[in-house]
């Protein structure tokens, strides 16, 4: 199974990639959301583990855009983040397949976590 991860966050990023490589998966990463993109292009992974806050644009953002197109729109996005506000929130919700872990996260259970959002 292939995963991508993306935060600019490079210990957050190195963590999740650990973690999701432990549990068999193969893992692509990228540190900001324009990256995010093209590597999901690319790979066609199985899920994308997505930080809310990047650099370029906002996670969601990056989602809708992978939502638009035919080649990425039915891969489950999982949000990563510590900010939990409720127009984050109202925004994920609007997204399709996708689902969200808060930080930090718990080392025990996250690829557990993010292999439930994987149909």
């Amino acid at each position: 199974m292939k995963a991508l991860v993306v935060d600019d966050n490079g210990n957050n990023l190195l963590l999740e990639k650990d973690l999701l490589e432990v549990a068999g998966f193969e893992v692509f990463e990228a540190e900001n959301a324009s990256d995010g993109i093209a590597v999901a292009r690319k790979e066609k992974p199985d899920i994308i583990v997505m930080d809310v806050r990047l650099p370029d644009m906002l996670g969601t953002e990056a989602a809708m855009i992978l939502r638009q197109d035919k080649e990425t729109q039915d891969i489950p996005i999982v949000f990563v983040t510590a900010s939990v506000m409720a127009d984050g929130r109202a925004v994920m919700d609007t997204i399709p397949n996708s689902g969200f872990i808060g930080k930090p996260i718990n080392t025990r259970t996250f690829a557990k976590e993010v292999r439930q959002f994987i149909k």
